[in-house]
């Protein structure tokens, strides 16, 4: 049954006269076809005339879907309805995501004499945005700031968290977003009605409409004030190992106070990557750069080293990723996310792309070594492992075998990987030292410098790339003044696509004067 069937028409609003025009911009699985949907029944059952529409997007890489809607007063004459949008001829704009708001604005529906924009502050990130090797990631203040001044009312809430509070999707709470707003002039029961006449998942669309509802119309909570402090979780093992523990703990709070917060959060990632002793050495290497730190510099250089040491000692190998891929918290984490419940059977497959070189940094230093100076190895090393590999983690073989090969934490010090990594360390770490008594400054974007060398396989062996050749451009410019400046720049041209192309610019740039 129709909704205008089992609805009673209500008499047509003056401010209807004309027709209102709405647009819903929504991804696919966000319901924007269901939202588009309701809102065509609602004006029908109204007393309007309507008619929804949409144009296909390509998820992320070319915008969402746009589903149109106009609805205006019935009279003797059929209206005649457009087919899409146009710019600068929106009332309503829903958009599902803060990037669609930002999206919604370019395209010029959005206009500060007509259009209501409705949207949500949470991200759904951009392939382009995942793509960059440093921060891709758009700063949504900007888009905020922009909806502000293009927009004649703008509404914005967190409508993909309330809706997944209230077990439901996000087109149910930017439903009741619209209902709130006051935009369209129907009373919150119509609304509802309308959720309740398509008959599919009913309670929790209405728990998620009355989230969305009550975000709109409803003062925000006040803020609370200051931050709770940093508590780290209490240790549970071997009294030995947690008495170890705690006198790590206590070396980490006797450092500077700018120092603190950094050094436990890194001393817990390396202890975590490999043992108590492991963060011993990670507190050694922060102790030998504090020596020649000063509060006068606000212990910058001992900051940036806190996080970047950690970084640095807690690489990335293949030990590390099958420790990660088989702990319990993961499945539960992707459970959660994917939305499964108790009665679901979840299937996890796991990508393993291993390259001869990581097969060769996993053996021992010395036979590692030799294997890499054998051409003939090497060969065989990249035919046998190196093929892209599905491993259902679901399973018991593929689960245990990566679930070994994670528990090699022991016997990692002793691989080819672990020797070139603390080489690699000791280099960086004697370069920033030297550095720092001559430029202060210089030293600290050294330091920052190893934010470069992230993950592993390709996509290590060209941040390890691009990280040498940035030092090699830093040693061209390190007698000037704005050494640290072009360092920066150095770094941040690294960081901006994963070819090098703004780097091998900014290179070319210090070379024609260096």
């Amino acid at each position: 049954m129709t909704l205008h069937q089992t609805l009673a028409p209500q008499a047509p609003d003056a401010r209807m006269s004309g027709i209102t025009k709405l647009v819903v911009m929504a991804v696919g699985g966000q319901g924007g076809g269901v939202v588009a949907g309701w809102i065509e029944d609602l004006a029908r059952a109204g007393g309007y005339a309507a008619q929804a529409t949409s144009v296909a997007g390509v998820a992320q890489r070319t915008g969402a879907t746009v589903y149109y809607i106009e609805m205006c007063s019935k009279t003797d004459r059929e209206p005649i309805f457009s087919l899409m949008p146009a710019a600068g001829d929106v009332d309503i704009l829903i958009a599902s995501e803060m990037m669609e708001v930002g999206r919604s604005i370019l395209r010029g529906f959005v206009t500060p004499d007509r259009t209501t924009l409705i949207g949500s502050t949470h991200r759904a990130l951009a392939v382009s945005e995942k793509m960059v090797p440093g921060d891709g990631i758009a700063n949504a203040a900007e888009v905020v700031a922009a909806a502000e001044i293009a927009a004649q009312k703008l509404v914005l809430a967190d409508f993909e968290a309330l809706a997944v509070g209230a077990g439901s999707v996000i087109s149910a709470s930017l439903f009741g977003g619209l209902a709130g707003s006051g935009a369209l002039p129907f009373p919150r029961a119509a609304f509802e009605d309308a959720i309740r006449a398509s008959g599919k998942g009913v309670d929790a669309s209405l728990r998620a409409f009355a989230a969305g509802f009550d975000a709109v119309t409803m003062p925000a909570p006040a803020l609370t004030r200051g931050a709770a402090p940093l508590r780290d979780a209490t240790p549970l093992g071997p009294a030995a190992l947690v008495g170890e523990w705690d006198q790590l703990l206590s070396r980490a709070a006797a450092l500077p106070a700018p120092v603190v917060d950094i050094a436990r959060a890194g001393l817990r990632k390396v202890v975590d990557f490999q043992s108590v002793t492991y963060g011993a050495i990670y507190l050694d290497h922060l102790q030998t750069v504090l020596k020649g730190d000063d509060a006068a510099h606000g212990f910058a250089l001992s900051v940036a080293a806190a996080k970047y040491i950690a970084n640095a000692m807690a690489y990335d190998d293949v030990i590390r990723v099958a420790d990660l891929k088989t702990r319990a918290g993961r499945f539960d984490r992707i459970r959660t996310e994917m939305g499964a419940k108790p009665a679901n059977v979840m299937h996890v497959t796991e990508f393993m792309h291993p390259r001869a070189e990581e097969i060769a940094g996993m053996l021992p230093a010395k036979l590692g070594a030799r294997m890499e100076a054998s051409p003939k190895w090497m060969a065989r090393l990249d035919r046998w492992f190196n093929k892209g590999r599905h491993l259902r983690t679901d399973g018991v073989f593929a689960f245990l075998a990566l679930h070994v090969l994670g528990s090699w934490r022991g016997y990692r010090l002793r691989t080819l990987r672990h020797k070139y990594e603390m080489d690699h360390l000791a280099r960086w770490l004697v370069l920033a030292l030297q550095t720092q008594p001559v430029n202060y400054d210089l030293a600290v974007e050294i330091i920052r410098c190893r934010r470069l060398v992230k993950g592993y396989s390709d996509t290590h062996t060209r941040g390890l790339s691009k990280f040498d050749r940035v030092l090699a451009g830093i040693d061209l410019i390190k007698h000037r003044d704005d050494a640290a400046d072009w360092a920066r720049r150095l770094r941040e041209a690294a960081l901006m696509d994963e070819e090098g192309r703004a780097l091998a610019g900014a290179l070319a740039t210090i070379r024609s004067f260096a």
